[in-house]
C-alpha cells in the first residue's frame, strides 16, 4: 500500500505548492484511489510533479462536504473520465464557517455537481471493492473538538451547528494490514477509532487523517487537556499515525510528546508505504 500526499497545508519541497486542504493518492489492492481533492486544482498540479496520473484513478472519494476536501471535484471530473466519485448523500448540502461576530462564509462544495453521472451518493457502510470499505454514522462524542464550534449547516432553512453526518471514512485491508483513511475526523478520531474496533474487532495498523484540533480562522489550538486525552487513547491502540492539515502544529507537538515515533507529520509530498 502506497499513499502520497498531493495536498496539505505545508510542503516538504519548494517544488510542490501547499494550500489549506487535503488530497491523498493511494495504491492498494491493485486499485488507484484518490481520497479528497483539496480546495481547487492544486492536487492535479502536484500530482503531475509527483508522477501521479490523475487520469488513471479508478476510485475517488470525498470525505465530507467542505470545500478544502471537495473543492477540486470539478477539475477531477474534467480530467478523469472513468472513476466513480463516492460522496456522502448529505455532503452537497449547505455548510458554513462563522467566526465570532462575523457573517457566515460558505464552506461547502459545488452542489451543481451532485447530479453528475459518476457521482455515487453513499450512506452508512459501503463495500466499494474487495478490501475497500466506506463507513459513516460515527455517533460517539468523546474528546469532541471545540474547534468544530465555528462550523454550521443549513437545517430546514435555518443555520444550525454542523452535526457532521456528511463525514465518511475509508478502511483499506491489504496483505493482513488495515489502514484507516479519514479527512478531518470532525466526529473525533477517538470515536472513529472505536467505530473501527466495533466493525473489525481490532484497531487499524495505520491511521492517516487530520484530527481537527486547530481553528483554521484563528490558528488557535484545542485545549491541552483534550489533546492529552486523545494522545493517551491513541497510544493505547498501538496503531501508527500520520497526521496534518487541521491537526495544527501545537496539537501535533503534544501528540508527538506522547506517541513518539508512532506519529509522523503528513505534509504535501510525503510518501507512506504500509
Amino acid at each position: 500500500m502506497i499513499i502520497k500526499a498531493l495536498v496539505e497545508d505545508t510542503t516538504i519541497s519548494p517544488e510542490l505548492s501547499s494550500e489549506h486542504g487535503l488530497s491523498l493518492y493511494i495504491e492498494a489492492n491493485d486499485k488507484k484511489i484518490l481520497f479528497d481533492m483539496g480546495a481547487g486544482s492544486l492536487f492535479l498540479e502536484n500530482a503531475e510533479k509527483m508522477g501521479v496520473r490523475i487520469q488513471d484513478v479508478e476510485v475517488a472519494i470525498i470525505s465530507h462536504g467542505h470545500y478544502d476536501h471537495g473543492g477540486g471535484l470539478k477539475t477531477f471530473l474534467e480530467i478523469n473520465k472513468k472513476a466513480c466519485v463516492y460522496v456522502h448523500k448529505s455532503a452537497f448540502d449547505s455548510y458554513f464557517s462563522i467566526a465570532r461576530g462575523e457573517a457566515p462564509v460558505n464552506a461547502g462544495i459545488d452542489p451543481s455537481l451532485k447530479p453528475h453521472e459518476r457521482v455515487r451518493l453513499t450512506d452508512g457502510n459501503l463495500l466499494i471493492d474487495s478490501g475497500l470499505e466506506l463507513f459513516s454514522d460515527v455517533t460517539g462524542r468523546e474528546y469532541f473538538s471545540s474547534c468544530n464550534d465555528s462550523l454550521y449547516m443549513d437545517h430546514n432553512g435555518s443555520i444550525a451547528k454542523d452535526d457532521f453526518r456528511h463525514e465518511q471514512n475509508l478502511l483499506i485491508r491489504e496483505d493482513g494490514e488495515t489502514a484507516l483513511i479519514a479527512g478531518c475526523a470532525h466526529n473525533g478520531i477517538v470515536n472513529i477509532m472505536k467505530r473501527v474496533y466495533n466493525m473489525n474487532g481490532s484497531y487499524p495498523d495505520a491511521v492517516i487523517s487530520g484530527f481537527h484540533l486547530m481553528r483554521s480562522s484563528t490558528k488557535k489550538s484545542e485545549a491541552p487537556e483534550v489533546i492529552e486525552g486523545i494522545a493517551k487513547f491513541l497510544k493505547s491502540t498501538e496503531s501508527r499515525y500520520y497526521t496534518g492539515h487541521c491537526t495544527g502544529p501545537e496539537a501535533y507537538r503534544h501528540l508527538k510528546e506522547v506517541l513518539g515515533d508512532r506519529i509522523q507529520y503528513l505534509a504535501t509530498g510525503t510518501v507512506i508505504e504500509i
